[in-house]
């Protein structure tokens, strides 16, 4: 459903998010680490969500990668959108250039209803209550 990289991208920002108040930069290697993403790939998923003002990033030995704002004001839905771009939320099932109500592919009308339950989920979930169910141990980034 989703790309690798958007994948890498959402449990990086929750790995930030779950990060204790005055601590929360982190560096590229504590970030690809904490994650299980190779750090090549990790910094190209971060630099974008920097490019989308979803992260802020400094230079320097106290530097790193932080949240832009606060947790609870970034939804997955915009980490999707970054990485992924708005197919998830736009794109037919089956990948077809027209699908519509007027012209629908075998699948439209039986994922419609899917697809409008994934974007609300998306658009209603912040990375601050994520963050907090993995700093209670009731869900894990890690397994």
């Amino acid at each position: 459903m989703f790309s690798k990289a958007c994948k890498y991208a959402i449990n990086a920002m929750i790995y930030m998010a779950t990060l204790p108040e005055g601590a929360e930069k982190a560096g590229l290697k504590e970030i690809s680490k904490a994650i299980n993403s190779p750090e090549a790939f990790t910094a190209k998923i971060l630099q974008q969500l920097v490019k989308d003002n979803l992260l802020e990033s400094s230079k320097g030995p106290h530097g790193g990668f932080s949240i832009l704002g606060k947790p609870e004001s970034v939804m997955i839905a915009d980490i999707v959108a970054s990485i992924d771009g708005d197919m998830l939320f736009t794109g037919c099932a089956l990948g077809l250039k027209k699908c519509s109500e007027d012209h629908p592919c075998p699948v439209h009308h039986k994922f419609k209803a899917i697809k409008e339950h994934l974007t609300g989920m998306l658009m209603t979930t912040n990375l601050k209550d994520i963050a907090l169910k993995v700093n209670a141990g009731d869900s894990f980034l890690k397994y």
